[in-house]
């Protein structure tokens, strides 16, 4: 809920209200299965067909791996690769339309060779700008080092970087790009899903109450011990060996719904955009609060003090200070013991506090011990 205004605390806070514990949500939206868990892949490239906003002859690494690639592509480079290094720099070789860059990706589970996944590339180098450029064949490795998937294309930077006659204009982050279905999957990852007796799933948010709702509404459909829960996340499921009645068991299994367990209460505050979040849960024990800045304004006003006719004086600058302290008239309000959520938005929109002295009115409640929940910011 952001409580920058009032009229926009109360419609979200309306909505909130209105939500019950009669909804019930998916096992698939509350869990996930651990053999579909995903691994991170890294590579290394080059980004070629940049408009003069590459690394330049200043990157060695950049000229090193140009050379490795010409090579291995057929073009012939005399000489070792200092002198190779050392025409770059002289301006004979010239590299500033492509830079060196770090390809990102994250390998889903159960991805099958063949299949497409979508790649980031960020510039490691002095290039400035990305965009245009086309990324050359770069192998992903995994964290055990094998290969995994093969990138290559056309980059789409959404990042803009111009500058011309003194003036810069800068929109977004123009060294890092993405390719949509850059990479494509060369290796398997091994996972249990076929082979273990019982299938794993693992809760979102970690709470008791949600995994044992789960368990309940498996073991009264399925029978007896299907559903077993370790802790207060992880959970058993006693599945066929048969792969296609496991797929069609935990097909149902998803698509259940369960009663979740009500989240903890919270206060989320973003101290950059003044948003605040209040859960449903949070209540507040007895306490006055006040809130009020003190404002200091000081006005210089600049005269010149003339001396009279035929005294012989000069003319002197003065410099006349006023001085002004103002301090508002704040009420206190009074929180009464275990106020609703709905309460504390009523009371702080009363005293038409901002988002930044709401703020300090929620870091206050909690060190006063006053504010049963966790305040989290961001």
């Amino acid at each position: 809920m952001k409580l920058t205004l009032p009229t926009c605390a109360a419609v979200l806070l309306s909505l909130l209200l209105c939500s019950t514990n009669a909804l019930a949500d998916r096992i698939k939206d509350l869990t996930t299965v651990a053999a579909m868990r995903s691994n991170q892949l890294i590579g290394y490239g080059l980004v070629v067909g940049l408009q003069g906003t590459g690394d330049g002859s200043d990157v060695s690494f950049t000229a090193q791996s140009m050379k490795t690639l010409l090579n291995r592509l057929g073009v012939s480079l005399e000489g070792p690769l200092s002198d190779f290094e050392t025409a770059t720099s002289a301006g004979k070789v010239d590299i500033k339309n492509v830079a060196a860059v770090m390809v990102t990706a994250e390998l889903p589970g159960f991805a099958k060779p063949g299949q497409k996944i979508d790649v980031t590339v960020s510039a490691i180098g002095k290039a400035s700008n990305l965009r245009g450029g086309t990324l050359l064949l770069s192998s992903l490795r995994g964290v055990d080092g094998e290969i995994y998937a093969l990138a290559q294309g056309s980059l789409t930077a959404t990042g803009i970087d111009a500058s011309a006659a003194g003036s810069k204009v800068a929109i977004g982050v123009p060294t890092a790009s993405r390719i949509p279905g850059g990479a494509t999957v060369e290796r398997m990852v091994d996972n249990p899903f076929d082979k273990a007796e019982r299938i794993v799933l693992n809760v979102r948010e970690s709470d008791f109450t949600t995994t044992n709702a789960i368990v309940s509404a498996v073991n009264s459909r399925f029978g007896n011990d299907v559903a077993r829960a370790l802790d207060g996340v992880t959970i058993t499921l006693q599945a066929p060996q048969d792969l296609s009645q496991r797929v069609a068991f935990m097909s149902m299994i998803e698509n259940m719904d369960v009663m979740p367990g009500e989240p903890p209460a919270r206060v989320v505050v973003n101290a950059k955009t003044g948003t605040v979040v209040i859960s449903r849960n949070v209540r507040v024990t007895a306490a006055a609060v006040t809130h009020g800045t003190i404002s200091v304004a000081i006005a210089a006003t600049n005269e010149v003090s003339q001396p009279g006719p035929f005294s012989q004086g000069q003319t002197t600058p003065v410099q006349n200070a006023e001085v002004n302290v103002s301090e508002p008239n704040k009420p206190m309000f009074l929180f009464q013991p275990g106020v609703d959520l709905r309460q504390i938005v009523d009371a702080v929109n009363q005293v038409g506090a901002t988002p930044s002295s709401l703020i300090a009115i929620l870091e206050a409640l909690k060190s006063s011990g006053s504010l049963r929940a966790e305040l989290i910011v961001i």
